[in-house]
């Protein structure tokens, strides 16, 4: 295999992204989303991937019973930024891209995607990798914006989708159905909660979290 391909592998660079990102976070959590992000991660314990950690905006809220994070982040800025952050429980930052996650089959207690699924090339394959890490038994937690609820705002995502949006917020698609996605790739929702976030109805607004996991067959 080539150095180019390796690198294509677990690296995907989004300069533009690596440096707004980390100020929309914090605009994000001024607003309210560290108590999500505290949610997200509540009651997990043994070793965990974190599939797109960005700039390790999560690390502080793992709880003690963590002991190991794989914190996977395909853009160089941002991983090199999260390699450099406080955390509450030992990580590990590594290159890698969530379609060819850098974990051993059935190594991880729990999965944790926050703000992800929506920017993936390919949810299906990612997914797929999710459950391939994940132990029996284990979490997927997913924290994501989704399509909207009404005809008139789920057109405008698409829209959105269709032309700016996703060049300007690292291939971010709005209108993306999350919950649709994972029950797709075989995963069993356990515990779902909707909710607006800004408060207003706008095409960013509309977001879920929860617990995911595997399948009756697995």
């Amino acid at each position: 295999m080539s150095a180019a391909k390796t690198s294509r592998q677990v690296n995907r660079r989004r300069p533009l992204f690596g440096r707004m990102y980390p100020k929309m976070a914090a605009g994000m959590d001024r607003g309210g989303m560290t108590e999500r992000r505290r949610e997200l991660l509540a009651g997990l314990s043994g070793e965990v991937v974190e599939v797109g950690a960005g700039h390790g905006v999560t690390f502080a809220h793992y709880p003690p019973e963590v002991t190991r994070v794989i914190a996977v982040e395909p853009e160089p800025r941002l991983r090199a930024q999260a390699a450099a952050t406080e955390t509450a429980a030992p990580v590990e930052v590594v290159p890698g891209v969530a379609e060819h996650l850098p974990a051993a089959d059935h190594s991880a207690d729990a999965v944790v995607m926050c703000m992800v699924l929506c920017s993936l090339p390919d949810v299906g394959a990612a997914l797929a990798e999710a459950r391939r890490a994940l132990k029996p038994g284990g979490q997927l937690r997913f924290l994501e914006h989704v399509r909207a609820d009404t005809t008139g705002l789920a057109r405008l995502q698409d829209v959105l989708d269709a032309t700016i949006w996703p060049h300007l917020v690292g291939g971010c698609h709005l209108g993306r159905d999350a919950e649709a996605e994972l029950r797709r790739a075989g995963f069993r929702i356990d515990h779902l909660d909707r909710f607006l976030f800004p408060p207003a109805r706008t095409p960013v607004s509309f977001h879920i979290i929860g617990t995911a996991v595997l399948g009756s067959d697995e």
